[in-house]
């Protein structure tokens, strides 16, 4: 992320929830892979997790650091 006009990370916590929710769909991979979660529900997560990230983006609000602009 780049720093903002002040030269800080911007410290809003919808900028981290697209990279929390690709973390949860590799560990719903690899948990799959491993065995320790059954295929169904590896099949019914993902794309749940998707959509999420989808709607969250689709309604999540602007921030002070993005000035209104349509930057996330």
């Amino acid at each position: 992320m780049e720093p903002n006009e002040k030269g800080m990370r911007c410290s809003c916590p919808h900028h981290k929830m697209v990279p929390i929710f690709i973390i949860l769909i590799g560990l719903v991979f690899l948990l799959g892979a491993l065995g320790v979660l059954n295929d169904t529900f590896v099949a019914y997560a993902w794309p749940i997790l998707i959509i999420v990230i989808g709607l969250q983006k689709l309604f999540g609000n602007a921030c002070k650091c993005c000035d209104g602009h349509k930057c996330c």
